[in-house]
């Protein structure tokens, strides 16, 4: 029997083919770094949604206008950034401004914006003048030229100063005739749309010629004699009307004032000495009615002056359609539901007091 095989040694061959070399070594490090950046860019990916604050990509598409209010902290920002699918997350924005030095200086208004957009591209819009559409801002009812200034001032950005000093020197204002070179009440209260760069004078200008608008739908000019006062005096009484109660009670309270300027009765307003004193007591002080001044109701006759706010429509027309009555008093008895009582007896008046101070007034 043959035993040729039972000797020989085992051979291992190659596989055919070529043999690795360098080229083999630089693939596999460039997969090893691949596979790394992919691990890299999945761990920033979780940390992301992991501390909630995924961000997106890029300038984004499409458009979209967002508001910002004037008073809203960055977090704010953020949520109505994201809330209109601005931005990816609040928290993204967050990081971005306080990332920039100038994250801090966006201004209250409109800007028109792109739906998902990075964080950073975000913020440079809101930054960038040329993305504000315009400032929205409301001036109420009953507001003095000084507590409706500060709130332009801070809407629009324009200098407080510059509109103080506009005011005290109004001649550019277009102010009616019948001013007498006095902006107060004239000022009208509305919403405002103010484009970005507008200056002192155009920002007030606009708020007169919403009071001439005012004055054409009321027909102060033609009315006014209807009820024997002036285009003038009209503005006072409804300034008066405007601080002193409700809309629903604005015609019973124009009639008391009318009846007692009839009657050549001191109107003795709280809201007249509060215009002296800058301040919107509900009770004065023996003090604050013995303040020397013009506007001082309890010391002079008559009118004051000038008006004491900036009245709205209904106001006005309530001073030039007075509902019928004998009236010559009222007081708000409940300051939590402004329920205000009338009467043409003082001694009624005297127990409407009482039951205001019993409601804590």
């Amino acid at each position: 029997m043959s035993q040729l095989g039972l000797g020989m040694s085992t051979v291992t061959r190659e596989p055919s083919g070529r043999r690795p070399g360098r080229g083999g070594g630089i693939a596999v490090l460039v997969a090893a770094v691949v596979v790394v950046a992919l691990i890299g860019f999945g761990l920033m990916t979780v940390v992301r949604w992991a501390t909630n604050k995924p961000d997106y990509t890029g300038s984004g598409h499409g458009r979209v206008t967002v508001q910002i209010n004037a008073g809203d902290s960055v977090t704010q920002v953020g949520e109505r950034l994201a809330s209109a699918g601005v931005v990816r997350s609040a928290g993204a924005f967050v990081d971005a401004a306080g990332n920039d030095p100038a994250g801090g200086d966006i201004r209250p208004g409109t800007y028109r914006m792109r739906l998902q957009m990075s964080a950073a591209n975000a913020l440079d819009l809101l930054l960038d003048p040329a993305s504000r559409i315009a400032s929205r801002v409301l001036i109420p009812e009953g507001l003095r030229v000084d507590q409706a200034l500060p709130i332009l001032s801070q809407a629009t950005r324009v200098q407080l100063k510059d509109l103080q000093a506009l005011v005290a020197r109004p001649a550019g204002l277009g102010l009616p005739a019948f001013a007498h070179g006095n902006a107060e009440g004239f000022l009208f209260p509305a919403t405002y749309d103010i484009d970005p760069g507008s200056d002192a004078t155009s920002v007030l200008v606009q708020m007169v010629r919403r009071f001439d608008q005012a004055e054409t739908d009321t027909g102060l000019l033609q009315r006014a004699n209807a009820v024997h006062l002036t285009p003038y005096q009209v503005l006072i009484v409804a300034s008066i009307v405007q601080a002193e109660g409700r809309t629903q009670d604005f015609p019973k309270i124009a009639r008391a004032i009318l009846n007692r300027l009839d009657r050549g009765m001191r109107l003795q307003l709280n809201s007249t000495v509060n215009y002296v004193l800058r301040n919107n007591k509900l009770n004065l002080s023996l003090t604050d009615i013995a303040v020397r001044s013009p506007y001082n109701t309890y010391l002079v006759n008559g009118l004051p002056p000038g008006p004491i706010d900036s009245p709205g429509e209904d106001a006005i027309n309530a001073v030039l359609a007075p509902a019928p009555g004998p009236w010559l008093y009222w007081v708000t008895v409940d300051p939590s539901t402004g329920l205000t009582r009338f009467t043409d007896s003082y001694a009624q008046f005297l127990q409407y007091k009482a039951e205001l101070k019993a409601n804590g007034g």
